[in-house]
């Protein structure tokens, strides 16, 4: 039986976490290992979140026995153009995570296998209005890395037992979870590994309970929100905030824009794993102070952030060319560099 308190699911997903670093550690450095963790949770997810919704659609048309898990991919090709649509991607049956793991130990050649799933959930997008959402999401979760393996065989026998740890986390329904599964992820990995990969890679997050708290006073007295914008969005913890406070309903649009390509990544991915569907969120990548991406999309009706304080910024507008030590301590130079 799942666990089902706050405190029993975050131990147990804390614990399911360690097996898989202790299973990795020595062989793939802390800001690597949260990429393959997170994103084999999304592939999970999003294999999970498809297949639960095709068999509800088929279900309401009275076709009770419909799997479409157990489908050929020829037989599955009938849903794609529609679940693009509806989804903003789409992946064969054979290409589910469960059926990708049910072969992986037999599979001599698993990391390709993994390579070509991920090029073609991307690529069921290209032409479509979720292609830039979808783009480069499995990037960072490279399965021919020599840091898993000198060699393939040593490489896929370290994918069978990330598969495994993944496929035996407890996700249940995200929607009723008394925890945020993937944000609790991501908050744990940034504390096992904030001397690495938080400070060297200029990472930060909020932690849950702030993210809320900050939610709360920007909408209060509201019960709806068209739109709701983070300069700094990070991996998108604070823009999710709002559909848990308000409901995903009630939250028009989710904007942000992050300067680090990969936390960039994972912020897209909170978005799918949230269920927050491709039409409703914009993120961005690049420097929101010298690039803005969303002037178009004003007046917003939440705007929260967690600057990155400690980064050096450019002197903008000024153009004067020096740099401006935007630490917590100065919040004057920030605002000026804003």
């Amino acid at each position: 039986m799942a666990p089902t308190t706050r405190e029993a699911q975050r131990a147990e997903l804390h614990k399911t976490i360690w097996r898989i670093a202790n299973d990795l550690r020595g062989s793939v450095d802390g800001w690597d290992f949260k990429s393959y963790v997170l994103g084999m949770l999304f592939y999970r997810f999003i294999s999970e979140n498809l297949t639960n919704y095709l068999n509800a659609g088929e279900a309401a048309a009275n076709n009770t026995g419909f799997d479409y898990a157990s489908l050929s991919d020829q037989q599955a090709e009938f849903a794609r153009e529609v679940t693009v649509e509806e989804k903003g991607f789409f992946i064969r049956p054979s290409e589910l995570f469960s059926n990708v793991r049910a072969q992986a130990a037999g599979d001599e050649n698993l990391n390709e296998t993994l390579e070509s799933v991920f090029r073609n959930i991307e690529g069921s997008a290209v032409g479509t209005e979720s292609e830039d959402d979808l783009k480069g999401l499995f990037d960072d979760l490279d399965v021919n890395s020599s840091k898993l393996g000198q060699s393939v065989a040593k490489r896929n026998e370290k994918l069978v037992k990330l598969l495994d740890a993944i496929g035996d986390l407890p996700l249940g329904n995200l929607e009723h979870n008394a925890i945020d599964l993937f944000g609790d992820a991501y908050e744990y990995l940034m504390q096992m590994y904030a001397s690495q990969a938080g400070k060297s890679g200029g990472e930060y997050y909020t932690p849950q309970e702030v993210s809320e708290v900050l939610a709360r006073i920007a909408v209060v007295g509201k019960t709806r929100v068209n739109k709701v914008y983070d300069p700094a969005a990070g991996s998108g913890s604070l823009l999710l905030k709002f559909a848990k406070v308000l409901g995903p309903g009630n939250v028009g649009g989710f904007f942000g824009q992050e300067i680090n390509l990969t936390t960039y990544n994972l912020a897209r991915i909170n978005m799918f794993l949230h269920d927050i569907n491709f039409e409703h969120f914009d993120i961005a990548h690049g420097d929101t102070l010298l690039e803005p991406a969303h002037r178009d999309e004003e007046p917003f009706q939440a705007i929260v952030s967690n600057p990155p304080f400690p980064r050096k910024l450019a002197c903008w507008p000024l153009g004067c060319g020096c740099d401006v030590d935007a630490s917590p301590g100065d919040v004057e130079a920030w605002t000026l560099a804003a």
